[in-house]
């Protein structure tokens, strides 16, 4: 199996953190994998990150309702924001977000990070909780999820887990 590979085989969604902080460098790293996401309609691009050190902040973000609580052990959470000025076709933009996470997700577990997508679009509450937390004034900034990142407490480790299941698995017709 090679690197590629094993990294998809072994990324879990991870809820619970250890106290280690994040370099900046894996910063770094987990932004470019995100924007190297492929699939954007003409080069659209509409990612934007809001990246998240502050204790407080990443409270508050924890703090929006139940689908956010994994954030309250994190040292880091990255807000990913779709900017609807670069969108060519509004239908699509959700996809193009989508490829930027999981790119995002599958770099933090290259990097021995545990992540979990915590999604916040289409619900409108969510996303007005997200743009009042960071005075987003322009409508055409959507909020679209928050990844949640952190090295793995003890016993939560991105490890396989075999998902394939023949059964859902079709040929040429349903």
């Amino acid at each position: 199996m090679d690197a590629v590979e094993e990294n998809i085989r072994n990324r879990r969604s991870i809820r619970k953190y250890s106290d280690k902080e994040i370099p900046d460098e894996y910063v770094d790293k987990l932004l470019r994998a995100a924007m190297q996401a492929a699939g954007s309609r003409m080069g659209a691009e509409p990612w934007e990150f809001i990246v998240v050190k502050d204790k407080e902040t990443i409270g508050k973000l924890s703090e929006l309702d139940s689908n956010t609580k994994p954030l309250k052990t994190a040292t880091l959470a990255i807000v990913s924001i779709a900017n609807m000025e670069r969108v060519h076709y509004e239908r699509v933009w959700q996809q193009d977000m989508a490829a930027a996470s999981e790119n995002l997700l599958l770099e933090a577990a290259n990097l021995g990070l545990g992540a979990v997508w915590l999604g916040i679009a289409p619900v409108e509450e969510r996303m007005n909780k997200i743009r009042e937390i960071f005075n987003l004034e322009s409508e055409s900034l959507r909020p679209f999820n928050i990844i949640s990142l952190g090295y793995p407490a003890e016993g939560f480790e991105n490890k396989f887990v075999d998902k394939y299941d023949e059964t859902r698995v079709h040929y040429e017709t349903y």
